[in-house]
């Protein structure tokens, strides 16, 4: 893999999760348009620099020995994957402070450097949290692939911060300059909520959940479908979003107990609120983390899992094929992995190497439902 080279710093970095034969790099054009734009401009051991969305350490390993530096995403991925290129390239692993996008940040920053996400929610709640945490001066930069780059993020960054200005493009990449200005603080429209007529309950979603406006419809299909007497079952909601498939299915289950997982911290923040508007005290393990990595071996009995097929804005069944790993190490010989996932991914066929049986639940026009026993 090449090096990310900088004017300060020569890095070899990663991508998480990690895989054999990687394909591609933890760094982009946009990475290094916006080192060598900051470059240019000066920056001093004394600015206070946060970096947004840096989605392998690149922007913030590079800058943490000439500046003080704070992450912040929504990622967790994102944090394993500063720390090991911190790590790997000679600095502490924890050398650079990292607030989740769930907590609030505390400025003054001089600088804010800006990775544009693909959900541009996240975007503008970032913004809205950035309002008074700006030093006299401050500079604002975000930049992205020209091909990732919608009109509505320069827009976002002109309603809360101020003036724009965009950059020539230089190896397909673009930097946004926002100019900051005082104005009136304006308040989030995060979280949003919305009702379920079965369950009968309502779901509170922050910025970057996965339809966060309404239930999206693979979950709508899998939901009948969910297994009910399970007992006092170990199950696992693997990827959970807000939670709903893990609540609905605690609601048949009273005496099952629960864990749920997903890799974005806003996504673990609604979950836990939603069990505890739904279920109250009712004990449950919440948890931001790779999957079930670290989930002891032969802890579960019943995996639910509706796997995504991007991660940021590349697609593919990488990620759910891990989570199918995943699931099956954490299983209990005997235990399930129930999923739901459109037809044309083929699913049965996958799960039918790493599975001792795969039966097809239901099906729709659209999805199918799968069983698969350990």
């Amino acid at each position: 893999m090449p090096l990310l080279i900088s004017p300060f710093a020569q890095l070899d970095l990663i991508r998480q999760p990690e895989q054999q034969d990687e394909p591609l790099q933890a760094f982009d054009a946009a990475d290094e348009y916006l080192l060598n734009y900051v470059a240019e401009q000066g920056l001093s051991l004394q600015s206070k620099v946060l970096v947004l969305n840096d989605s392998f350490g690149a922007l913030a390993a590079s800058l943490m020995p000439h500046a003080n530096v704070v992450s912040s995403s929504d990622s967790f991925l994102a944090v394993q994957a500063l720390e090991k290129n911190l790590a790997r390239n000679g600095m502490a692993y924890d050398a650079v402070p990292v607030i989740p996008a769930s907590e609030p940040l505390t400025g003054p920053f001089d600088w804010v450097l800006i990775r544009i996400p693909k959900t541009l929610a996240l975007l503008e709640e970032q913004l809205i949290r950035l309002q008074g945490q700006l030093a006299p001066g401050a500079k604002v930069i975000a930049a992205a692939m020209v091909k990732h780059l919608p009109r509505s993020a320069g827009e976002l960054l002109e309603e809360y911060v101020g003036p724009v200005q965009a950059s020539l493009a230089v190896k397909k990449a673009r930097l946004l300059f926002a100019e900051p200005q005082a104005a009136e603080i304006l308040s989030s429209p995060y979280p949003t909520r919305y009702k379920l007529d079965e369950p009968a309950i309502e779901l509170v979603n922050h910025a970057n959940v996965f339809c966060r406006e309404g239930l999206d419809i693979g979950t709508r299909a899998f939901l009948p479908y969910l297994p009910k007497d399970l007992g006092t079952a170990r199950v696992a909601d693997l990827g959970c979003g807000n939670g709903v498939l893990a609540i609905a299915s605690a609601l048949d289950n009273p005496d099952a107990q629960y864990t749920l997982v997903d890799e974005s911290f806003m996504a673990v923040q609604s979950a836990r609120e939603n069990w505890q508007a739904t279920l109250g005290e009712r004990e449950v393990t919440i948890r931001a983390a790779d999957g079930l990595e670290g989930q002891p071996t032969d802890s579960l009995d019943v995996v639910l899992c509706n796997p995504p097929f991007h991660q940021q804005q590349v697609v593919g069944d990488f990620i759910a094929w891990r989570m199918f790993l995943q699931a099956r190490a954490a299983l209990v010989t005997g235990g399930s992995l129930y999923i739901v996932g459109n037809r044309h991914l083929g699913y049965h066929a996958k799960l039918a190497r790493l599975f001792r049986g795969v039966e097809l639940v239901a099906a729709t026009p659209k999805f199918v439902i799968l069983k698969a026993r350990k």
